[in-house]
Protein backbone atom coordinates (compact mmCIF):
# COMPACT_ATOMS: atom_id res chain seq x y z
CA UNK A 1 0.00 0.00 0.00
CA UNK A 2 1.36 3.34 -0.83
CA UNK A 3 0.66 6.60 1.34
CA UNK A 4 -2.21 8.71 -0.27
CA UNK A 5 -0.71 12.34 -0.37
CA UNK A 6 -3.03 14.84 0.52
CA UNK A 7 -3.58 18.42 -1.34
CA UNK A 8 -3.22 20.00 2.10
CA UNK A 9 -1.30 18.98 5.29
CA UNK A 10 -3.72 18.67 8.08
CA UNK A 11 -2.27 20.05 11.13
CA UNK A 12 -3.87 18.50 14.56
CA UNK A 13 -2.06 19.32 17.97
CA UNK A 14 -1.13 15.77 20.02
CA UNK A 15 0.48 14.51 23.59
CA UNK A 16 0.10 16.22 26.53
CA UNK A 17 2.87 19.32 25.55
CA UNK A 18 0.45 19.58 22.86
CA UNK A 19 3.09 19.11 19.93
CA UNK A 20 2.10 20.42 16.47
CA UNK A 21 1.50 17.45 13.78
CA UNK A 22 1.87 18.10 10.09
CA UNK A 23 -0.26 15.44 8.37
CA UNK A 24 0.42 15.22 5.22
CA UNK A 25 -0.52 11.80 3.97
CA UNK A 26 -3.01 8.73 4.68
CA UNK A 27 0.12 6.64 5.94
CA UNK A 28 0.37 9.76 8.46
CA UNK A 29 -2.67 9.56 9.19
CA UNK A 30 -3.70 5.89 10.02
CA UNK A 31 -0.35 5.89 12.13
CA UNK A 32 -2.05 8.41 14.41
CA UNK A 33 -5.77 7.42 13.98
CA UNK A 34 -4.53 4.06 15.23
CA UNK A 35 -1.72 4.77 17.87
CA UNK A 36 -2.77 8.27 19.29
CA UNK A 37 -6.31 9.13 19.19
CA UNK A 38 -8.24 10.76 22.54
CA UNK A 39 -11.80 9.49 20.76
CA UNK A 40 -10.79 6.59 19.66
CA UNK A 41 -13.80 4.56 18.37
CA UNK A 42 -16.32 7.61 17.71
CA UNK A 43 -17.83 7.27 14.71
CA UNK A 44 -15.86 10.00 13.12
CA UNK A 45 -12.76 8.29 14.20
CA UNK A 46 -14.05 5.26 12.91
CA UNK A 47 -15.26 7.40 9.43
CA UNK A 48 -11.64 8.87 9.55
CA UNK A 49 -9.90 5.61 9.75
CA UNK A 50 -11.95 3.74 7.16
CA UNK A 51 -11.25 6.74 4.43
CA UNK A 52 -7.67 6.84 4.66
CA UNK A 53 -7.51 3.01 4.52
CA UNK A 54 -9.80 3.46 1.11
CA UNK A 55 -7.52 6.16 -0.01
CA UNK A 56 -4.33 4.19 0.31
CA UNK A 57 -5.76 0.85 -1.48
CA UNK A 58 -6.73 4.15 -4.32
CA UNK A 59 -10.91 3.12 -3.74
CA UNK A 60 -11.15 7.15 -2.73
CA UNK A 61 -9.51 9.97 -3.48
CA UNK A 62 -6.98 11.46 -0.89
CA UNK A 63 -9.17 14.67 -0.02
CA UNK A 64 -12.06 12.37 0.70
CA UNK A 65 -10.18 10.94 3.28
CA UNK A 66 -8.62 14.07 4.34
CA UNK A 67 -12.28 15.58 5.32
CA UNK A 68 -13.01 12.69 7.19
CA UNK A 69 -9.67 13.31 8.56
CA UNK A 70 -10.18 17.27 9.60
CA UNK A 71 -13.63 16.28 10.85
CA UNK A 72 -12.34 13.59 13.21
CA UNK A 73 -9.79 15.82 14.38
CA UNK A 74 -12.37 18.55 15.25
CA UNK A 75 -14.69 15.89 17.15
CA UNK A 76 -11.17 14.87 19.07
CA UNK A 77 -10.68 18.77 19.89
CA UNK A 78 -6.61 18.46 18.23
CA UNK A 79 -7.41 20.31 15.03
CA UNK A 80 -5.24 23.30 14.29
CA UNK A 81 -7.07 25.98 12.54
Amino acid sequence: MQPAWFSKPVVVSVGVAGATRHLSNTQQAIELLTTHWRDAGSLKHQSALRACRQATSGDVPPDIAREALIEAAREAHILVE
